[in-house]
């Protein structure tokens, strides 16, 4: 697991600051996780989201997609996304409700037959 700062180390007045900081994109992503088994965030200009969903059209995969930007707009919500998740970059690629991670680690799962096994079940959750 990831380690994050303690909680009970965090001054009471800035406690609710933390927990609602940009609030509506964290909510956004995660109606998005609930509403599709397939879900991949990703931004403009950088090829990892591109190939991401090219992979999934080629295998026929059913996604949504949230575009967030690019390397100049819209970093704001990208970096309280980094900080929700702990992933570091985009594409943040989720398959029933689960982060897998990014480009790569979307090749990996589909190569190793993972991703047809999990979307070929009824979704848990």
């Amino acid at each position: 697991m990831r380690d994050t700062f303690p909680e009970a180390h965090v001054h009471p007045a800035i406690q609710e600051k933390i927990a609602t900081y940009r609030r509506e994109q964290v909510d956004q992503v995660k109606e998005l996780i609930r509403a599709h088994r397939v879900a991949v965030v990703g931004m403009s200009q950088n090829p990892f989201p591109k190939k991401a969903r090219r992979l999934l059209d080629e295998k026929g995969i059913s996604y949504e997609y949230l575009g967030l930007g690019s390397y100049m707009s819209e970093w704001k919500p990208r970096l309280v996304l980094k900080m929700w998740t702990g992933w570091p970059t985009f594409p943040m690629i989720f398959v029933d409700g689960v982060l897998i991670g990014g480009f790569e680690d979307l090749q990996r799962i589909e190569a190793s037959g993972e991703l047809g096994r999990t979307l070929a079940a009824p979704r848990v959750g």
